[in-house]
């Protein structure tokens, strides 16, 4: 290897170093906004019994960015998260809906 690819590479890396200190703190502030969408789903949950649909995909789309970043900083990818490309999409949620189960008879006998 030459020395001018050398310096290429030298560079290239402290570019992308500079890139991983810029998302680092752009982590940061999409965990705290991660963190108020889950404190309101869990207020949502408990006050209509049911989340919030909007923030759903919110939440579904900050974890997916906060995950583009820890991939493009662990070097699991070199495509740069947002702005650098596509905000992520938000996936369907996956909740399993629990219906009652009636009793069984031995279950409603009183006893004694």
């Amino acid at each position: 290897m030459n020395t001018s690819q050398r310096s290429a590479e030298r560079e290239s890396l402290i570019l992308r170093a500079v890139w991983m200190l810029v998302f680092f703190f752009v982590w940061q502030l999409a965990e705290l906004a991660l963190l108020v969408v889950v404190a309101t789903q869990l207020i949502m949950q408990a006050v209509n019994g049911k989340p919030n649909e909007a923030l759903l995909g919110l939440g579904d789309s900050l974890s997916q960015y906060v995950a583009q970043i820890g991939r493009f900083g662990t070097f699991n990818t070199d495509r740069k998260p947002w702005p650098m490309s596509d905000w992520p999409k938000p996936r369907p949620a996956d909740r399993e809906t629990v219906a009652p189960v009636a009793p069984t008879p031995a279950e409603q006998e009183p006893q004694p």
